[in-house]
């Protein structure tokens, strides 16, 4: 039985002033005038309320709703009865997810905040007599966050996108954004904060974006093991199961690959290439150790399309690389006017060199995803307030030795460069066998 809310005639527009004398003196507190309704729920005769949209005027915020569409088919209701179970009550999941989509596009950062919003108001934009209070919401939410149902209908979500726009999922950006812990409750390991300078107590969170900046899903990790273990644990898995692949040639299975991988130079390390090679997963990433620039003479102007669909004219340059475990690579550099080369690194045989180079430096739409995302929906603020217990097996690099590391790695490739120039010089001069015996 699913009982409608209010009925009321379609030509009366009632106005916010008189809705609000209504609100006030309604039997079941403010708000509350679907007596029937909340009498069949608490006594288990109900699912859930049939959301009923009323003829209103000046409903506050009611500009949400012209965004109903794009929740709709971005399949916010689709698939949620399938991975969301809440127990029958006055309020059905479809509302319950239709008011968190409200929240955020209302720039409401917390279920606090519904505290001060008219609860009558919010609820015309949901068809009901009222919305819940805070403490409902937490409840409701509470279980839907039971037996890792959000995993498993985010997944179910990230696959629908992916399978939706194949293009999209094709090229896919990498990053983590560092999220900044100021409670007391727990004493998280410090994470090098780019956009503070500092070192702070923080959570990592990486995620997996297409080349416009949406998101696909996201991974949390309270003690970060660095970008390619996660990518190799966490990552990797859930995109075997979500991207689509194209059907390939016998012969092409030797070059061809599943889809590609954009992250920065943390993310460098020739075995990890190799190992996503074997995997037929494409790397795209910039050269931690670039070494000398090329000649100028190598560079010629291409037209580069970016995510945007803008076209833009760089100029670029291709070479084969070998690594240091003897995995040869496409190198690609393109120089800016005042002549400097970054050089980017790619698994990928196939593609073009103007395509690598647009896939490369379009990667700054995850970097304003998460700026946008942070100002604008509160990426950095805390769900809740509990916490997890972090097992005492996981194992990190210490950063000491990382630290080390880098400047040995560092010192052997100036010394190899130095020492390719020492066995490049050659004498030009004769050798005069009297001088020679001189200095012996």
């Amino acid at each position: 039985l699913r009982a409608p809310a209010r009925v009321v005639d379609a030509e009366v527009h009632s106005n916010k002033s008189e809705r609000s004398e209504l609100d006030s003196e309604a039997p079941m507190g403010m708000g509350a005038s679907n007596v029937s309704a909340r009498v069949a729920a608490s006594l288990g005769n109900l699912v859930a309320v049939a959301p009923l949209f009323e003829a209103s005027l000046d409903v506050p915020c009611a500009g949400v709703l012209f965004a109903l569409p794009a929740l709709l088919a971005v399949g916010l209701l689709d698939s949620a009865q399938d991975h969301l179970k809440l127990p029958e009550g006055y309020y059905g999941l479809d509302s319950l997810l239709l008011l968190s989509a409200f929240m955020a596009l209302a720039r409401l950062e917390s279920m606090e905040a519904l505290r001060y919003c008219a609860p009558g108001e919010w609820g015309k934009l949901l068809g009901l007599d009222r919305i819940p209070e805070v403490r409902t919401m937490r409840d409701k939410l509470r279980v839907l966050s039971q037996d890792e149902q959000p995993q498993r209908w985010g997944e179910a979500l990230s696959k629908r996108w992916m399978h939706q726009d194949p293009d999209q999922a094709n090229v896919l950006y990498i990053d983590g954004h560092v999220r900044v812990y100021h409670g007391e409750q727990t004493q998280l390991p410090k994470h090098h904060v780019t956009r503070q300078k500092l070192c702070l107590r923080a959570t990592t969170d990486y995620w997996v974006n297409a080349m416009d900046g949406q998101p696909f899903f996201m991974v949390n990790q309270a003690v970060d093991p660095g970008l390619i273990e996660v990518i190799e644990r966490d990552i990797l898995p859930q995109l075997d199961k979500q991207v689509p692949t194209a059907p390939v040639l016998v012969g092409e299975i030797a070059r061809s690959h599943r889809f590609t991988l954009v992250f920065d130079r943390e993310g460098y390390s020739p075995d990890f290439l190799r190992r996503m090679k074997e995997q037929r997963v494409a790397c795209l990433t910039y050269h931690k150790f670039a070494g000398e620039d090329w000649s100028d003479d190598e560079f010629q102007a291409c037209p580069v399309r970016l995510h945007t669909g803008q076209i833009v004219a760089m100029d670029l340059a291709e070479r084969g690389t070998r690594l240091s475990n003897n995995l040869w690579v496409r190198e690609v550099r393109k120089r800016t006017a005042r002549g400097h080369q970054t050089a980017i690194l790619s698994t990928d045989y196939q593609a073009h060199s103007p395509q690598l180079a647009g896939s490369m430096f379009s990667r700054w739409s995850q970097e304003n995803y998460f700026r946008y995302a942070r100002g604008s929906f509160a990426l950095d603020r805390l769900a809740d307030y509990g916490t997890d217990v972090i097992p005492d097996t996981v194992k990190l690099v210490n950063p000491a030795w990382r630290e080390l590391d880098g400047k040995l790695r560092k010192t052997n490739a100036t010394l190899s460069r130095v020492l390719a120039r020492f066995g490049a010089t050659n004498m030009t001069e004769e050798i005069e066998v009297v001088k020679m015996e001189r200095w012996i």
